[in-house]
């Protein structure tokens, strides 16, 4: 099959099946010798599908590469599997816990601002020209990511004083 009928199949666009050729997680298919089209077979399809539902999951290329790999060794231990997917959910029972955390202070500020006014005197604008204090910080760092490291961003403490 044609580029297009595997991304039709798949439910993703052409660009996407060519991304993951390109990051080495779908191999790369035949190329036909007159037109250079590329021709995909069910294997690659399979492969596709098995790619997408890790994305998902939010899984990071590594971890699906990982994972991929644990395919071809039907026979290997799945201990490391587990382990993968034990980190995996860690790391995501912390972005959940991060974003529970920025609601309330984004709550918070909202809280600010409760009717329809000027912005000279919106409370919001107000309390974010303040000037950092001790309680103003970053989030704690994300538990370690097969995918490596991630980007803090400074955020409000939901029990900022005024």
């Amino acid at each position: 099959m044609k580029i297009g009928e595997l991304a039709k199949q798949v439910g993703c666009p052409v660009e996407t099946v060519r991304y993951y050729e390109r990051e080495g997680l779908l191999p790369a298919a035949l190329r036909d010798s007159v037109n250079n089209y590329r021709h995909y077979d069910h294997s690659h399809l399979e492969r596709l599908l098995f790619i997408r539902r890790c994305r998902a999951l939010d899984m990071t290329h590594e971890e699906i590469r990982v994972l991929l790999q644990a395919r071809v060794e039907p026979d290997a231990s799945c201990e490391s599997i587990n382990e993968l997917i034990d980190a995996h959910l860690h790391h995501v029972q912390a972005r959940i816990s991060e974003l529970k955390a920025l609601e309330e202070q984004l709550a918070e500020l909202r809280g600010h601002c409760q009717t329809a006014q000027a912005t000279r005197d919106c409370g919001i604008l107000r309390e974010l020209d303040q000037p950092a204090d001790a309680e103003w910080h970053a989030p704690a760092a994300a538990p370690s990511h097969v995918a490596g490291s991630r980007c803090g961003h400074e955020s409000i403490p939901a029990s900022r004083k005024h």
